[in-house]
């Protein structure tokens, strides 16, 4: 009976990792990147050390700031070093990004509203509650794509006023994966067997301990392409671009910021001087940068 429990135990935790990784990686065009260190031009660098965030409320600062960096998911909960729900250090939550506009755009001192973008993607989800709030903003808001803003990333802030790119900058990648690997052949060498216990033709859809049927591949199919036409949609009404140019354009692949621009999927390519005159040129002061 132990052993038994001990089985439906490890089977139920490997059947969580594999729903974890299939969302995780559900909207990334390509692969995920390493963190980069902030160049010359960061905000963070350039930024008095006197201006910064206190609690929910700004002081010294006229621009909030907010970062979009690694992978995109709803929400990302840390108890503590040694209990992790999500063991994933390059990571943002949606829930957390849409506080921080929203409690930027309820402040009287912020004039405007900064996000910067490196993120190769995520969660459709979690993009789609950011692009929601910040079509909501009352407040200018300015996206400045570093080295990388596509798929759910691109997503999130593709309803920005005003999005900035730089030129060697990889932007886009409209599409959708739900690609994982198949473990089937290597449990077999290992001399291992799955055993099915679901109740529920396809409850058991994606399991990466079983083979893919070709009616499950076809639902799986089936809502990827819903979710690959809901983008299109969103970047075409977000951008006010035809939908048969970006339908053109959103095969998954990513574009360096010159051509994204020449594409209209940004407004300028730039980093922090240009970002810079531009804030000072909307919110009619210098901008002071606080995160």
């Amino acid at each position: 009976m132990e052993d038994m429990e001990q089985r439906v135990c490890s089977f139920s935790n490997k059947y969580k990792l594999k729903k974890v990784v299939l969302f995780a990686i559900f909207f990334f065009g390509i692969s995920l990147l390493s963190n980069y260190a902030y160049d010359y031009l960061s905000w963070e660098n350039t930024t008095p050390s006197n201006l910064s965030r206190q609690g929910n409320t700004f002081e010294g600062c006229n621009v909030a700031g907010v970062s979009i960096y690694g992978s995109l998911y709803t929400y990302v909960i840390a108890d503590s070093d040694d209990n992790r729900i999500e063991d994933y250090v390059d990571a943002v939550g949606s829930e957390d990004i849409v506080y921080a506009i929203g409690q930027a755009d309820n402040d009287p001192n912020i004039k405007a509203i900064l996000i910067e973008v490196d993120s190769s993607g995520g969660s459709p989800v979690a993009g789609e509650e950011i692009d929601n709030v910040i079509k909501v903003a009352t407040k200018p808001v300015i996206a400045r794509i570093r080295n990388i803003g596509a798929s759910g990333s691109y997503w999130a802030i593709s309803s920005a006023d005003r999005i900035f790119a730089s030129k060697n900058s990889d932007v886009g990648s409209i599409g959708v994966t739900m690609s994982y690997l198949d473990n089937v052949k290597k449990n077999q060498k290992e001399g291992l067997d799955y055993i099915q216990l679901s109740v529920g033709k396809f409850k058991d859809s994606g399991n990466p301990d079983k083979s893919l049927t070709p009616e499950e591949r076809n639902i799986f199919i089936r809502d990827l392409k819903i979710v690959h036409e809901n983008f299109i949609q969103v970047v075409s009404t977000n951008r006010n671009l035809p939908i048969e140019k970006v339908r053109a354009i959103a095969d998954g692949s990513t574009v360096l910021g010159e051509k994204a621009k020449e594409l209209g999927l940004v407004d300028e390519i730039g980093g922090y001087n240009e970002v810079k005159k531009y804030l000072e040129e909307k919110i009619g002061e210098k901008p002071e940068v606080c995160w």
